[in-house]
């Protein structure tokens, strides 16, 4: 089946388009255009017609890097990782990666098989992000100490292995014995690496950007700060063209004039990640994020008797609307974050992020109060976001 949707502003990282309308099959957006041109499309059989009657229509967004949500965790197999997705493609995120926290290299091993079986079989699966073990103890964050390690090559190729090509992006903290040989190790695979839960200073940033690494795990959390004589790896990352920087936008990770600060430094280089636990698109109550508990109240997670953050429990669309509203980011900016930047990280930017033909059927529709209505996955509907607790 094929859809038409016309009578759209059409928001993406090439700008704004009024009276817009896209015309997309099972895979791939078909035709674009402005006016009325959507008439010749709109007559074949099967053909479903959408007015979005001024609606703001986006490219689907990609998560990038997120541990659950609905109930829902993602180490914990195939059936819940599908729940907690169904929970997130209702409110806008058409593609994800599957993280994974910090565990025993067997339980990754075979969590990385598992997540490349789903890859394989639901096209909306990206593949997989292992956030731990390589990180810092000191800023495990919620991540179990029992669980870190350093990195070493034969334990890297037994991951890579298991992952079989769908291991997108490896955390590590470069201040570990052997981590910058293992940078080089995972780009040369095709990984994308990412610095954090570290405590390296700005130099020793720079200096793992320079051997490969190109994204920055949740700026300014589980990290140093920017400090006038000490920039740190925000700074580092910021000023770097070759990097792009995750942010979580859930009220609690990072002030919104922060978020500002970030997006005037590196306005194409921001990607909004939700970074969500099982609580996400759920009620407060106590849940596990790897073998650790966590208590939600006010939809805020922290590990159980701490106040330290346990993942967040936004959703993409939510973020989308702190980035506009709480920190005043330009809507095309802000729609880039979620959409063709996060695509661009992971090297998925002829593919996704952008309404244009050839680029893939994923499709949102949001009032304009940037709530989603409608939402699209590979030219499929899904359920909508007023069906979601």
């Amino acid at each position: 089946m094929s859809v038409v949707i016309h009578g759209a502003t059409k928001i993406d990282a090439d700008g704004i388009v009024d009276d817009f309308w896209v015309a997309f099959g099972s895979h791939s957006i078909l035709a674009t255009g402005i006016g009325t041109g959507w008439h010749g499309w709109a007559t074949a059989d099967g053909v479903s017609v959408v007015n979005a009657a001024g609606r703001i229509v986006t490219p689907g967004f990609i998560d990038i890097h997120g541990h659950g949500g609905g109930g829902h965790a993602f180490d914990d197999g195939a059936d819940e990782i599908h729940a907690a997705l169904a929970v997130h493609r209702a409110h806008g995120t058409t593609r994800s990666v599957i993280s994974l926290v910090a565990n025993p290299i067997e339980t990754l091993s075979a969590s990385l098989a598992a997540i490349a079986e789903l890859t394989a079989s639901d096209e909306l699966i990206l593949g997989s992000h292992l956030e731990g073990p390589y990180l810092a103890p000191a800023q495990r964050g919620a991540h179990s100490q029992k669980h870190l390690g350093t990195p070493n090559r034969d334990e890297l190729a037994q991951l890579l292995s298991a992952a079989r090509g769908t291991l997108r992006q490896l955390t590590i903290a470069p201040e570990l014995p052997g981590a910058l040989d293992a940078i080089e190790q995972l780009t040369d695979a095709g990984v994308t690496v990412a610095i954090g839960h570290t405590e390296a200073d700005f130099a020793l940033t720079k200096e793992a950007f320079d051997r490969g690494a190109t994204l920055l795990t949740h700026a300014f959390n589980a990290m140093p700060g920017i400090k006038h004589r000490e920039p740190g790896p925000v700074t580092a990352a910021l000023g770097d063209p070759r990097v792009a920087l995750e942010l979580i936008l859930d009220g609690f990770h990072v002030h919104p004039e922060v978020a500002r600060i970030a997006f005037f430094a590196a306005p194409q280089r921001i990607v909004l990640i939700t970074d969500a636990m099982a609580a996400a698109g759920a009620n407060d109550g106590e849940y596990t994020l790897g073998d650790l508990d966590v208590t939600v109240a006010a939809g805020r997670a922290v590990l159980s008797g701490t106040d330290t953050i346990a993942g967040s429990t936004v959703t993409q669309d939510a973020a989308l609307r702190s980035a506009l509203f709480d920190s005043g980011i330009d809507p095309v900016l802000a729609v880039r974050a979620v959409t063709a930047s996060p695509a661009r990280a992971l090297s998925f930017d002829e593919r996704f992020g952008y309404l244009a033909p050839g680029f893939a059927s994923d499709v949102v529709l949001l009032d304009a109060n940037w709530f989603v209505t409608d939402v699209w996955a590979a030219g499929v509907p899904v359920a909508q976001t007023n069906a979601v607790p």
